[in-house]
């Protein structure tokens, strides 16, 4: 009889864990889902210096300055137009380090002091890599854009960043 009760209370956590796995991974799924398709929405701007804090372009930007936020980034995207951006604020000036785990398009990562100077750059990003992408210094910001971009407009370790939110 006791071998029995084990035998079926054995079954029934075998099948309770399954079905709570597969609601958890229905809820991932439909996260992700909702994370594919979220469409990007202008919170800010970002002004892309030179050292004599001359304009070299200027991007929209969402702004991910809770920790949830932060953690999400651009996670699941698909897509971003080249004037799009995010922007990512701490707060407290430390160094930072930033993986690609769940990111799909590549991305420069522009890692940024609290005086707003670019201190270091981390081009055309692996996407899905869980390799940590270091700042290597004390930052405050840090910007991400499509891969290509700091090339293309001649951003550099040096120049420097301004932003308003809207």
């Amino acid at each position: 009889m006791l071998k029995k009760l084990i035998i079926i209370s054995l079954a029934f956590l075998s099948s309770f864990n399954l079905v709570c796995k597969k609601q958890d991974s229905d809820v991932k799924n439909e996260t992700k889902q909702q994370l594919q398709n979220q469409q990007f929405t202008k919170q800010g701007e970002v002004y892309f210096q030179d050292k004599d804090k001359k304009l070299k372009t200027k991007i929209d930007v969402e702004i991910a300055e809770t920790e949830e936020k932060r953690h999400l980034g651009l996670m699941f995207r698909e897509k971003m137009d080249e004037s799009q951006g995010m922007l990512f604020i701490f707060q407290e000036e430390d160094e930072q380090g930033f993986y690609m785990k769940n990111t799909i398009i590549p991305l420069d990562i522009i890692f940024v002091s609290s005086k707003k100077e670019i201190v270091k750059i981390h081009k055309n990003t692996t996407p899905f890599s869980e390799k940590t992408l270091s700042s290597s210094k004390p930052i405050i910001y840090v910007v991400e854009v499509n891969a290509g971009f700091t090339d293309k407009f001649g951003i550099k370790v040096g120049d420097y960043i301004d932003w308003r939110r809207n």
